[in-house]
């Protein structure tokens, strides 16, 4: 589901002389640096924070709905109905031929599982619900993970892991930090941990579109990869697997990915701001 547009040009970001001339130095010593039209403007800013907050708020929601016997149909009627609700639109519906306004991914459904209204929660699932939402032309997205009734401890311990990965991936997000640094931050949790992580989909710009550069790997080396600038915003979304990191498309749909070995995976999502001094969480 992961598509960069990066075709739409907007008034570039001007920052204070220091960080223009420590920008410049950057550039001098042949570091690689974003596109200014990746680093938002204030007025950006707050439209992309108004759709964030949307977005937090119906995941909220959903945390106090969700629970053993309902389908994931239900989560997507859910979605929907909150969404628009509150004058906005699900970014899921639709794109790129996606038939829900949800991902709802399962067990060993690594991501972009497809609602469907014969899947019915059982105990013991786990459970992302990823949720994106378009606010008055702006973009948000997040996912969490629930747990249905009694979850065993081992799966348990995974979807706990996997939001340690996420959130160390969000401390490693410092401005003059590198790209690489997040994705080996979340690499050796995720593999301390003796689990893998999935390569073929990463985090990504979000904001102005829906999926924008940077591409934002979980896995890496620290110190390789673009500067991080004050005004970038993008996801950091790890999908750790508890078996081997090899995964495997759905040959009905074209959209849902599994674990090629069975076993469990997890994944949290949030999407953040660069500050000049560090980041501001934007969904979680």
């Amino acid at each position: 589901m992961k598509r960069f547009n990066n075709d739409i040009r907007f008034t570039p970001k001007s920052y204070p002389e220091e960080i223009e001339e420590k920008i410049k130095q950057l550039k001098r010593a042949g570091a690689r640096l974003p596109q200014r039209n990746l680093l938002r403007t204030p007025q950006q800013l707050a439209g992309i924070r108004a759709s964030a907050k949307i977005n937090t708020a119906l995941l909220d929601y959903l945390a106090g709905e969700i629970c053993e016997g309902m389908t994931t149909a239900d989560i997507d009627h859910m979605v929907y109905a909150f969404t628009t609700d509150h004058d906005a639109i699900p970014a899921d519906f639709l794109y790129e031929g996606f038939p829900k306004c949800v991902c709802t991914s399962v067990n060993d459904v690594v991501c972009h599982g497809i609602p469907n209204p014969r899947q019915v929660l059982q105990s013991g699932d786990i459970v992302n619900v990823d949720v994106s939402t378009i606010y008055n032309g702006y973009y948000s997205d997040a996912s969490r993970m629930f747990l249905i009734g009694e979850v065993s401890p081992e799966w348990k311990r995974l979807v706990e892991v996997t939001r340690e990965c996420r959130d160390l991936g969000i401390q490693a997000a410092q401005p003059w930090a590198h790209l690489g640094d997040i994705g080996a931050t979340i690499q050796e949790h995720a593999e301390k941990n003796g689990y893998s992580v999935v390569r073929e989909y990463c985090g990504h710009g979000v904001g102005v579109k829906f999926h924008e550069e940077p591409e934002v790997t979980h896995y890496g080396h620290r110190g390789s990869g673009i500067v991080l600038l004050p005004g970038m915003t993008f996801t950091i979304e790890p999908m750790i697997n508890m078996g081997k990191k090899e995964i495997c498309m759905e040959e009905g749909d074209d959209w849902t990915v599994y674990t090629e070995d069975g076993k469990p995976s997890a994944q949290w999502e949030s999407m953040i701001l660069i500050t000049e001094d560090g980041n501001e969480i934007l969904t979680e």
